[in-house]
């Protein structure tokens, strides 16, 4: 038996159980993948509470999630090119906040090995809808595109696209977040009241673009028909790993501990991507905070790499470790709170 999240109605966080259900076995093409970080979406929330009942029903009980990075553990018939033991990366439906899943090999890119499992685990669907979101706007040299919630996980993908493209980029954000904003090359303007005047004084020649990046809410609710998201998410996965984005990693959560994960991304002040680790090593909890940090010295992907020069001292790099075997995992159902994991 394997352990996932899964609900049984639609309403808040407190909806979330972790349940016992049988091994996934896979399927022609397919590999079963041991999961050792998801990624969280603010789709995930909208189709958990029922607000896209209409387009996207949920099907109780509902698993939930579409990032996630693991090792893969056994092949289906047909597949070739993969072995068991292959550090891999991907997306599937409504499934991968799981111990293992089982999923097509047209949905897994390797991951680099560079790229640290946090990240790994959270890219998909932000890198996607990021991507699409510039592709729309077309940012070129001589333009000036604002970008919205710039500090956030799609928002800040897309700002560091469009200024790869050339283009001038001034992205809302919280004051705090301002430092890390031109870090990155994207000149920060606070949202809220009065932004039209701080855009005017930031742009007086106007701004050409204004980004939407809203999300599709497809991406975590259809599986695709070919292999252009594959080919985008390995494209975004070697510029993350090359340096030349950054996505910030706001939380880590054990996986026990969903609910409170949500309860954090719904908050909306998460400045990053908020992460189940399901392999944590040495103790129950740590949280990344220090925003000005690079990814590399919150996670180090294997044992022994040596993390990047540090900005900020913030917690030791124990996330992210392949485990040699699976740590046992509590089962806790909706409305019985959360456990932590044995260390």
């Amino acid at each position: 038996m394997t352990h996932a999240v899964r609900f049984s109605q639609y309403g808040g966080p407190e909806v979330l159980g972790i349940v016992e259900i049988p091994d996934p076995v896979p399927g022609p093409g397919e590999v079963v993948v041991d999961v050792v970080a998801a990624g969280l979406n603010p789709v995930e929330t909208a189709i958990r509470e029922g607000r896209l009942d209409v387009e996207w029903p949920a099907r109780f009980p509902a698993g939930q999630g579409s990032d996630f990075a693991g090792i893969v553990r056994r092949l289906g018939t047909g597949v070739t090119g993969w072995k068991v033991g292959d550090e891999v990366m991907g997306h599937t439906v409504r499934g991968a906040q799981a111990e293992l899943i089982a999923v097509p090999v047209t949905d897994i890119i390797r991951k680099p090995d560079s790229l640290a499992w946090e990240v790994a685990g959270s890219l998909y669907v932000a890198a996607a809808n990021a991507w699409r979101a510039v592709q729309d706007v077309n940012p070129r040299p001589g333009r000036t595109v604002l970008v919205h919630a710039a500090a956030g996980g799609v928002g800040g993908i897309a700002a560091q696209l469009a200024r790869l493209r050339g283009a001038t980029v001034i992205g809302t954000a919280s004051p705090e977040s301002f430092d890390r904003l031109r870090q990155l090359g994207v000149v920060p303007v606070e949202y809220g009241p009065g932004l039209a005047e701080r855009l005017t004084r930031l742009a007086p020649n106007g701004i050409d673009a204004e980004l939407d990046h809203r999300g599709d809410a497809s991406l975590a609710n259809l599986r695709s028909s070919d292999t252009t998201d594959t080919v985008l998410l390995a494209k975004i996965a070697r510029m993350v790993a090359d340096r030349q984005i950054v996505v910030p990693v706001a939380a880590i959560y054990p996986f026990d501990q969903v609910q409170d994960a949500y309860r954090e991304l719904e908050a909306g002040h998460a400045h990053g991507k908020i992460v189940l680790g399901l392999h944590p090593v040495g103790y129950t909890l740590q949280k990344v905070r220090g925003l000005t940090m690079r990814e590399s010295e919150a996670t180090v992907d294997k044992p022994g790499r040596v993390a990047g020069p540090p900005a900020r001292e913030v917690l030791p790099p124990v996330f992210g470790h392949p485990p040699t075997r699976r740590p046992s995992s509590p089962v806790f159902h909706s409305g019985e709170g959360r456990r932590g994991l044995a260390p």
